[in-house]
């Protein structure tokens, strides 16, 4: 039986999820757009064995108040491809996966953008499948309001269909470049999709040899009805959400027999709950550390947070009276739920939910790396996860204690690798390479 290890991925949106992280003392406050900055933590992810670096993408600013002071760095970022394109020149090991959009994008253009970062980055690419949740993205599209929830959901599952129908658009031994014979492809190797669907009519071929990995990997990320049947059905790593063991145990054991019922086995997909981890020399340093982080969220930052996690504006709520009863919206469901049931729970007044969401209210570890090695690991074994999407208190240095503390504590354990299984990041996470719906696989490969 081989053993069970974690794999690990690094949540950049663009650097930290917190909106207080830019303000921590050392931390660098121009990370979102400093190149160096941003190459440096990529190679120190690789020199640590990281599977991936994920960066995370909106479409919007992110419902700040345009007519004050904005307090976060969360509101801004590169282009996605853009930067890994980039970064796929800097690194040799580590995945390279862009946030990319069903609803505010076409399948024609996706396909293309993610089967060229896959070749520039020698079979390094994975593709994170969102709905858009934030209504203030559709105002950038032409669009007065948003799609309604579980329409987008329909939407990304033709969508879905569709661009991987184009990355088999050519037989993996379609390009034969024959000099002496004149013949750069075989045109007998090459698919016309021809798709003619409910939202999408798209002719193809790609006009791209097939991917390195065949396909980049299929991340997704929603934890609603819809969106865990969207991951059942297409995705290879799901990012999850869950704060507790409890709730991620329950979150797995429903995606992963959503699995089995369809006939996938459960080890196809990868469950990486994103996991906020701040290391100190004990317990308490550690948990003195992410009360200073907490101190430097400012109200207008937060309130900002919390109107995003709960699709209305939070800022007409009274500061300091518990939430109001918040109907149902457009935006995403699995976050305004968590952000409603840890106020319940909790009884928080609306500041003081607003200020957990507005730095981070989700999954954290926070200890010396001894504890959250321990933490990993009941995670790990009690199949609440298969492993971790790592989100930084502050950069560099939340990276570089990581990387140089908690990484080899996992390594010491058998919980990570200490060198990397393959060249792709298909291979590195364990994943099969999926064949060619409409070619069989060349006879030298069969």
């Amino acid at each position: 039986m081989v053993a069970r290890t974690l794999k690990l991925g690094a949540f950049m949106r663009p650097v930290s999820i917190h909106t207080g992280a830019w303000r921590y003392p050392g931390a660098y406050p121009d990370a979102n757009f400093n190149f160096a900055h941003l190459k440096r933590f990529a190679q120190r992810l690789e020199q640590a064995r990281f599977d991936a670096f994920f960066m995370a993408d909106h479409l919007a600013v992110l419902n700040m108040p345009l007519n004050a002071l904005v307090r976060s760095h969360t509101v801004t970022s590169f282009e996605p491809f853009t930067l890994l394109s980039a970064l796929a020149g800097a690194t040799e090991h580590i995945g390279l996966v862009a946030t990319a959009s069903t609803t505010f994008d076409q399948p024609f253009h996706v396909a293309r953008r993610f089967a060229s970062l896959d070749h520039l980055s020698g079979g390094r690419a994975g593709w994170n499948i969102v709905t858009t949740a934030n209504p203030d993205a559709a105002l950038n599209f032409g669009l007065t309001e948003h799609v309604e929830h579980d329409e987008r959901y329909r939407r990304a599952r033709e969508f879905f269909d569709v661009v991987t129908g184009l990355w088999d658009s050519f037989a993996d031994d379609a390009f034969v470049r024959d000099v002496d014979a004149g013949i750069y492809f075989d045109a007998a190797r090459l698919h016309v999709l021809d798709h003619r669907g409910k939202h999408y009519s798209v002719r193809g071929p790609l006009n791209i040899a097939r991917p390195v990995q065949g396909w980049p990997v299929i991340v997704q990320a929603g934890a609603s009805e819809a969106g865990r049947q969207l991951a059942a059905e297409t995705a290879e790593v799901v990012f999850a959400a869950q704060s507790t063991l409890e709730g991620a145990r329950r979150f797995y054991a429903d995606v992963k027999g959503r699995l089995e019922r369809l006939g996938r086995h459960p080890d196809t997909l990868k469950i990486l709950p994103g996991a906020l981890v701040v290391v100190g020399d004990t317990v308490q340093e550690a948990q003195e550390k992410r009360a200073r982080l907490d101190s430097l969220v400012h109200f207008d930052s937060s309130i900002a947070s919390l109107s995003i996690a709960l699709g209305c504006d939070a800022s007409r709520f009274d500061p300091d009276a518990p939430l109001p009863e918040i109907p149902p919206t457009n935006a995403g469901q699995s976050g305004r739920e968590r952000a409603i049931e840890l106020a319940r729970r909790e009884g928080l007044t609306v500041r003081q939910l607003a200020q957990r969401l507005g730095g981070f209210g989700g999954l954290a570890f926070v200890g010396a790396p001894g504890t959250i090695a321990d933490q990993m690991e009941e995670w790990l074994f009690q199949n609440g996860c298969d492993g971790f999407n790592i989100m930084f208190p502050y950069l560099p240095g939340g990276l570089d204690d990581f990387v140089d503390r908690v990484v080899p504590e996992l390594q010491r354990r058998g919980l990570f690798r200490r060198e990397y299984e393959g060249r792709t990041l298909r291979e590195n996470l364990g994943l099969a390479r999926p064949p060619n719906r409409f070619f069989p696989p060349p006879a030298a490969a069969r």
